[in-house]
């Protein structure tokens, strides 16, 4: 038995030795020469000289040993229909889908821009791209047509795969022509569109020639068996593109072999999943956390991904734990912002299934509170690991590894850093190292370890700008995120360095002043932003969702229960985090996977125009916040 301190020492210390043990849990057709090729920092190669392919190992090498075992099970709560795909079964979907862009005269290198919703088509094209040697982009379901074009134009594809519609909430959502729209938009247009057709939206168009049924091509290579290209383990797999961008968008760039490597080491290491068992991640395949650990992360262990279509709360809010107990599952994913949709719900849900399967929940994508997370542990019994990382880096930076060693946890802490994570915390100003509870930029010394964004597609020097040139004193990666290292060694995400309140010279986290206010009894969920303000620099302002709404119906109401909210931040954090204003919504307005428009309600408290909200959930939150600060 080893311990979490050996194994991350040794990661960095004897970063070959460790790399070289973990590399051998995927299948290389040539081995590698080099573990590590950093002479061209900050770039760094993984496995050099080494030859493999990503679809092979999450579906090829199983063959021999789990053929029959579920390896993709989907289940749609929009459309009430459930599918289940073995291994073999897979594979001969992935083998036709392959064929198909092969006959389109897709091959090794090329685009392949898929714009889809949580389907299994979806899976299919992903690996049937790399299988190919082609590189795939997915782009999530919610962005509009601007936005799509957009990355068309950087990605340059040469064929887009899409559906005719989505569903959400029983709502249909159309993206054929969004991608119709956006194809009239971009300079280089994609050749061939292949349409997965739902039969969702009666009104799809489409143009001979360019346009062609996915059903209608498949039958005429069913059977078919492509062979799987081996790539250089440098070669591109992927294009994501981060959400949120502004300007020009940066596609994450990743290599193969360095995160086939990665992803197999994390799924026992830090996922406590065996092959053979079933993993539940609740994200979306257009994020990076679908692409990590619905599809391939799951599928390399050899395990069962359980690949959901749906909210958290239809038909019921018992509907995930219905799918813990039916399939067994043992680890799962989800953020806190579901969460605390579902503590919103009819807490005997939580307890009507048998759940006892389930080891450990794991959570990320923004910082956890320690009310939700008591909330959910509590409630389902299970425990709850607070996990960090970013589209930039794949896999975790910071998380308890419980298949390493169970280290002890921290309530509102991701724990320490994950094995080849150099993390170190510097003053943002200064550069210098800050101490134990002091607050400091997150930041990587390079290489990064396998897995993580290898450049800014097409944009080397902008990969080097934007992450490596907030220091002079060194070339660190900086993750733009605040945090915190107590005595014991646990990480404390503080939020986005842009994010950060300078009220009258004190720095405040938002995370900070939104878990006070969440203490509060009626608060379900908030979001703070830094205002501008003359006498101060910058004050806090809260939009909080109550959980009775009956206790803010009338004016004199709101400002009784506004009161007792800051008294509650006054309690919880101290008169200096005290909001100006707390203003209650039944909404705050979101992405449609789940992150907090911050900077569009800091926007509209400024008076300033709120940007783009192509991927806006519920216009009518923000609507409500501008009216609030009206």
């Amino acid at each position: 038995m080893t311990t979490y301190k050996i194994t991350h020492t040794s990661s960095i210390t004897a970063a070959s030795s460790f790399w070289t043990k973990q590399a051998s849990r995927i299948d290389w057709v040539r081995p590698f020469e080099q573990v590590c090729d950093f002479s061209k920092p900050p770039f760094a190669k993984w496995f050099v000289g080494g030859e493999t392919n990503l679809c092979y190992n999450a579906i090829d090498r199983h063959l021999a040993t789990r053929p029959n075992q579920a390896a993709l099970v989907w289940i749609s709560s929009e459309t009430e229909q459930t599918r289940t795909f073995t291994y073999r079964q897979l594979w001969e979907e992935v083998n036709c889908f392959a064929a198909v862009l092969k006959s389109l005269g897709i091959g090794k290198g090329d685009r392949v821009l898929i714009y889809m919703p949580m389907v299994p088509e979806a899976v299919f094209a992903m690996l049937a791209t790399v299988r190919i040697g082609a590189i795939h982009s997915v782009v999530f379901g919610g962005f509009a047509a601007a936005s799509l074009a957009a990355r068309i134009d950087d990605a340059k594809p040469r064929v887009m795969i899409v559906a005719d519609a989505g569903s959400r909430a029983g709502k249909i959502i159309p993206l054929k022509p969004l991608t119709d729209e956006a194809i009239s938009l971009a300079q280089h247009p994609p050749k061939h569109v292949v349409i997965i057709n739902r039969h969702l939206d009666a009104s799809m168009q489409t143009l001979p020639g360019r346009d062609m049924d996915y059903a209608a091509l498949a039958p005429r290579h069913e059977g078919e068996i492509v062979a799987c290209e081996w790539v250089d383990s440098s070669h591109p797999s992927y294009i994501l593109y981060t959400s949120g961008t502004t300007g020009k968008p940066k596609g994450v760039q990743r290599d193969t072999g360095g995160y086939a490597v990665a992803l197999a080491a994390s799924m026992p290491n830090i996922y406590a999943t065996q092959p053979g068992e079933a993993f539940f991640c609740t994200s979306d395949i257009g994020w990076v956390v679908g692409h990590s650990y619905i599809v391939y992360g799951p599928l390399i262990n050899g395990s069962t991904t359980i690949m959901y279509e749906g909210l958290p709360i239809r038909p019921d809010p018992g509907i995930w734990w219905k799918l813990v107990e039916q399939y067994k599952v043992v680890a799962m994913f989800s953020s806190p912002t579901a969460v605390r949709v579902l503590k919103k719900q009819d807490t005997s849900y939580l307890t009507k299934y048998d759940t006892s399967t389930l080891r450990y929940l794991y959570l990320a994508g923004e910082p956890l509170d320690q009310p939700t997370s008591d909330w959910i542990e509590n409630g389902v019994g299970v425990k709850v690991i607070d996990n960090y990382w970013q589209t930039e880096t794949g896999w975790p930076i910071l998380s308890a590894q419980p298949g390493i060693e169970d280290t002890p946890r921290k309530l509102g802490s991701p724990s320490f850093p994950v094995y080849g994570y150099n993390v170190k915390l510097k003053h943002d100003e200064t550069g210098a190292a800050v101490g134990p509870d002091e607050k400091g930029v997150l930041c990587i010394v390079p290489p990064l370890p396998p897995g993580c964004m290898s450049t800014i597609w097409g944009d080397d020097e902008r990969f080097v700008k934007t992450y490596f040139g907030m220091f002079k004193d060194e070339q660190v990666y900086t993750t733009f995120d605040w945090a915190t290292r107590d005595a014991d060694g646990y990480y404390y995400i503080m939020g986005r360095t842009d994010d950060v309140i300078n009220v009258a010279g004190h720095r405040l986290g938002t995370r900070e002043i939104e878990e006070a206010i969440q203490a509060h009894k009626n608060i379900a969920e908030v979001a703070v932003v830094g205002v501008a303000d003359a006498l101060k620099g910058q004050v806090p302002v809260a939009f909080a969702v109550v959980k009775d709404t009956s206790l803010v119906a009338t004016p004199a109401l709101i400002a009784v229960h506004e009161k007792e909210v800051m008294a509650t931040v006054d309690h919880e954090l101290g008169a200096i985090g005290r909001p100006a204003r707390v203003h209650f919504v039944t909404a705050l307005p979101k992405t449609r996977s789940g992150k907090l428009l911050r900077r569009a309600i800091q926007a509209l408290c400024e008076s300033r125009d709120p940007g783009d909200l192509t991927t806006i959930e519920d216009p009518s939150a923000l609507e409500q916040v501008r009216n609030a600060v009206a």
